[in-house]
């Protein structure tokens, strides 16, 4: 599933291709997502105009305008999903299989919801301020300049290992099962440790290393491991430098030994046994 770094490399892609632009007219497939488009949402949209392209956590938000303004602020709400893609072409591109929203832009491109496993989601709220108000209250911060004191809490005071910690999304917001494995694979810490036992010092070594492997892989555009593009239709790299997930019984980058994997918080959880004691 897209993580946060997918997430930001697909906002970066669109943003420039789809601010400013108006929305002309909407397409959608008889296929349903698993939460599918409503047909009722076509007739509001049409003529709106994008005026920013974000992100919150996983989430990719586009905030629309109607024409003439109103005091509402329309959103549309984006989930990739297990397998979702959602990239601008021009329009006269070839459809794939497994479009199932596409919006026409007044200068003749396309914005695309593409998903094989129609897990993910499109959705659209009049009011946007009340839906983005409700995901703030049920995210944790983003991963970037994490409070300590706040992450300390969080940490320290649960009984939960750190690869369940890391992927509650009310912990934290946009890491999950890739980014948490090479997280505590930077910090040194088993993924199987219960947060009640890190020391301080450990808790400190564990939010640097988000951070830092997070902005690393928003630096390489993200991991391709199946399906995964960003919003240009480009790859990602940092699958390149993985260190430890999905490299079960390799060599350990930094002592050799056989990369481990264990099932934790529902999750294929992959640690060096040595750098991981």
């Amino acid at each position: 599933m897209p993580e946060l770094p997918e997430v930001e490399t697909v906002v970066r892609d669109l943003r420039p291709a789809l601010v400013s632009r108006r929305i002309t007219s909407v397409q959608h497939s008889r296929q349903k997502l698993r939460y599918p488009w409503q047909p009722r949402w076509n007739k509001h949209i049409l003529g709106m105009l994008i005026t920013a392209v974000r992100r919150r956590g996983k989430w990719i938000l586009v905030d629309l305008r109607g024409n003439p303004a109103s005091a509402d602020l329309p959103l549309l709400r984006v989930h990739l999903g297990m397998t979702g893609q959602f990239t601008v072409v021009p329009g006269n591109t070839p459809q794939p299989d497994h479009v199932h929203v596409a919006f026409q832009l007044e200068n003749g491109q396309e914005l695309r919801f593409r998903d094989p496993r129609r897990f993910g989601r499109v959705e659209f709220f009049t009011h946007g301020g009340e839906v983005e108000a409700a995901m703030n209250a049920a995210l944790g911060p983003e991963p970037f300049d994490i409070p300590a004191d706040y992450f300390h809490d969080r940490v320290r005071n649960s009984q939960r290992n750190l690869k369940a910690l890391l992927l509650d999304q009310t912990i934290i917001a946009g890491v999950g099962n890739i980014y948490a494995d090479e997280a505590c694979f930077r910090a040194r810490l088993h993924p199987a440790r219960p947060g009640q036992s890190l020391q301080a010092k450990e808790c400190d070594r564990l939010r640097q290393a988000i951070e830092t492997v997070i902005q690393r892989a928003i630096d390489r555009r993200g991991s391709t491991i199946r399906d995964y593009i960003g919003g240009s239709g480009l790859r990602g790299q940092f699958q390149n430098e993985l260190a430890v997930y999905g490299r079960t019984g390799k060599p350990c980058p930094v002592c050799q030994t056989p990369i481990a994997c264990r099932r934790l918080a529902g999750r294929s959880s992959h640690f060096c046994p040595t750098c991981q004691r």
